[in-house]
């Protein structure tokens, strides 16, 4: 199906001017249709299940006849509600003439689009808006899902924005905008925001979820990939939550690419590196295929455009039938008639087969535009739990790339250094015994990472306070150990990088 089958939306607000959306705005935030309102008023139970497309608790929970259950009621939940009572909540007249609502027989009214409350990172009062039915995520939750439909807020997206680097930026751009959640993060740090989509719809939507939250409009650019960007364009942040699933043909324009394999996520990340300002950040959320006698390390070193450091985790992996499963219950295949899932399956392994895949890999590429003559390429996987929002620690990282390269092993030894925040050592070994098999020390913030020490790392780490260089905290640690110094100076600074760049240890 195409959009011209999709509900007419709203009118996109007129610049510079009070309109019907600003005044249904205040109304909103009024009513206490807001992320915490919302999970106010149904419980963290309920408030949960929405996310996973499961609606019967909130509607359980607002049968009364409050302003806020009227309106979680109306635009969440796709519910007609008695014109009446819209009209003690709402400026009903003008939602009614700009297309927010219409008439639904002869004294309700529905919504024409999802309008979901979104929390921003220091507490702003957002709304994300989508297309009906898609304001919650999950997979298949709003059954066979039509070509031209824009999602709202899913896990992808929320994970895309807490890995976001959140400096200031004079220009940013939001590649594949969906339905503005990414252009309307980067509208609060950047100058100037640029948001492109091939679906028009997109566009208008990524329109009205800005003016609705109160955010300054973006400069909206229908077109593919990078198409739309103007020559010499280039920015400070490049986003994207592409289509980036791997699929036979392009049948839903949110999620398949249209190329084959991992080739549009491929594209992406390459094209990239042309568009950034020095020091500049890309960030994207991507698959790529594990094939059969490749290395999938390697596969993803070579995506990474010239003249860029970047860090990719791969955050989950899928065997080629897991995958299928997943994607085919999104579109809400499964609930079809059995012989066509059938077919529709046979077809996605059909694709992998003749490519050798395997798996399917998941997970963050950043970019970041550096000067070095010899970029930085870290490609790890990582499937434990982190603590989001992890900007803060994407920028860390480039930092200390930074540091350790402009510092060679006598430099490390004459630097200070503090052990970061919230490190915690563990013993680990038999009961009893009079020494620990092994040191972990671990982290309980951003990545959460766990890193095996020895005795000399151990000892090193836990009195790095900044007040002594680390060669005279070496020194000191070989005389106790009745040790070489020399050798201790010789061998310890491989260590000493291994935690500075993980994340233990900083410069003073």
């Amino acid at each position: 199906m195409s959009t011209s089958s999709l509900p007419t939306l709203p009118a996109a607000p007129p610049p510079g001017r009070p309109d019907a959306t600003a005044r249904l705005r205040d109304a909103l935030l009024g009513a206490s249709f807001t992320a915490d309102g919302l999970l106010e008023l149904l419980g963290a139970p309920a408030y949960a299940a929405l996310a996973r497309s499961e609606t019967v608790p909130a509607l359980r929970a607002t049968r009364g006849d409050t302003p806020l259950e009227v309106l979680v009621r109306l635009f969440l939940l796709q519910q007609p509600v008695l014109h009446a009572r819209v009209a003690d909540v709402l400026p009903l007249d003008a939602c009614l003439e700009s297309g927010w609502l219409v008439r639904a027989g002869a004294d309700e009214v529905a919504a024409t689009v999802d309008v979901r409350p979104y929390g921003g990172p220091g507490g702003e009062d957002w709304f994300i808006v989508s297309d009906l039915g898609c304001a919650v995520g999950g997979a298949g939750g709003i059954g066979s899902r039509e070509e031209g439909v824009v999602l709202g807020v899913g896990g992808a997206s929320t994970t895309l924005a807490g890995i976001t680097v959140r400096t200031p930026a004079g220009s940013a751009l939001d590649l594949g905008t969906g339905s503005g959640i990414q252009a309307l993060h980067a509208a609060q740090h950047a100058t100037r925001v640029t948001a492109t989509d091939l679906n028009p719809r997109a566009l208008h939507i990524t329109a009205l979820t800005l003016a609705l939250s109160g955010a300054p409009a973006a400069d909206l650019r229908e077109g593919s990939l990078f198409g739309p960007v103007k020559q010499g364009e280039t920015y400070d942040l490049i986003v994207s939550n592409p289509p980036f699933v791997i699929s036979p043909g392009a049948r839903l324009t949110y999620r398949d690419g249209g190329m084959g394999g991992d080739d549009l996520c491929r594209s992406v990340v390459q094209g990239a590196g042309a568009l950034l300002n020095e020091g500049g950040f890309a960030q994207f959320l991507a698959n790529w295929q594990h094939v059969a006698g490749e290395d999938w390390q390697d596969r993803l070193r070579s995506w990474v455009p010239r003249g860029c450091d970047a860090w990719i985790v791969q955050r989950e992996v899928q065997d080629v039938t897991q995958y299928a499963e997943l994607w085919l219950r999104d579109a809400g295949d499964h609930r079809g008639d059995p012989a066509e899932y059938q077919a529709l399956y046979d077809a996605w392994l059909d694709e992998f087969e003749a490519r050798k895949v395997k798996a399917v890999g998941f997970g963050w590429i950043t970019l970041r535009r550096t000067g070095s003559a010899v970029p930085s390429i870290t490609v790890e996987e990582w499937p434990h739990p982190v603590e989001q929002p992890l900007g803060d620690t994407v920028r860390a990282h480039f930092e200390r790339l930074d540091y350790l390269r402009a510092h060679d092993d006598a430099a490390l030894l004459e630097a200070h250094f503090k052990l970061v925040p919230e490190i915690v050592q563990e013993q680990v070994g038999l009961p009893g015994a009079e020494d620990p098999e092994h040191v972990v020390l671990r982290q309980h913030r951003g990545m959460r990472r766990a890193t095996k020490v020895d005795t000399v790392g151990a000892g090193f780490a836990g009195v790095c306070d900044g007040s002594l260089s680390a060669g005279r905290i070496l020194d000191a640690i070989a005389q106790l150990m009745d040790e070489d110094p020399v050798m201790l100076r010789d061998r310890t600074p491989a260590q000493i990088r291994v935690l500075v760049e993980q994340g233990f240890l900083e410069p003073a």
